[in-house]
């Protein structure tokens, strides 16, 4: 299991599946409640988030292994890594200032062992991740469910639904520590 301080939960799925979609809605019910929310997210893609032309992209292209951009709202860290292949969660989650949550939300990472809700879309036609995944704490689902599923099973298309699973969730798992 990945080792944080505070409690952290995932949303796997396949491609497709509107992972990012649902935590879109999900988030600002969260952040109703109150909660502090981390946010790390998977992508098979080469990504930059820095565009050419500006200073801290020009900068970072010149050599610099680490850029730290700031500003008086936000600030970002933009890390250039040696290594190909997936990233490691334990490593991602590591670089969240976890004093500052109560909560560390993931998409993706789905073959990490971590608690995590599985999306499931019918029409996808993708096999289920559970049971092959013992750390799928739940199911949301837009179809019929397997009767003998011994996990809860909740709508994909409600939120709500789905965030009072979550809230529910993380008064049962309040870090120890």
């Amino acid at each position: 299991m990945i080792d944080t301080r505070k409690p952290i939960l995932g949303f796997a799925a396949f491609s497709g599946t509107g992972k990012t979609t649902l935590l879109k809605q999900l988030l600002p019910l969260l952040r109703e409640q109150g909660l502090r929310i981390g946010m790390i997210k998977h992508t098979h893609h080469d990504f930059d988030i820095d565009q050419p032309g500006k200073d801290s992209y020009e900068l970072r292209k010149a050599g610099a292994s680490e850029m730290l951009v700031a500003s008086g709202r936000r600030w970002a860290l933009m890390v250039e890594t040696e290594k190909s292949g997936d990233p490691v969660l334990q490593d991602m989650v590591n670089r969240l200032d976890q004093s500052t949550l109560d909560l560390i939300l993931v998409e993706g990472f789905k073959h990490e062992p971590f608690p995590k809700i599985e999306l499931h879309r019918e029409s996808l036609n993708k096999p289920l991740l559970y049971p092959d995944d013992p750390s799928i704490i739940a199911f949301a689902s837009d179809g019929v469910v397997e009767a003998d599923l011994p996990l809860p099973c909740l709508n994909i298309n409600n939120v709500a639904e789905i965030s009072d699973f979550v809230t529910d969730w993380l008064k049962q798992n309040k870090p120890t520590r």
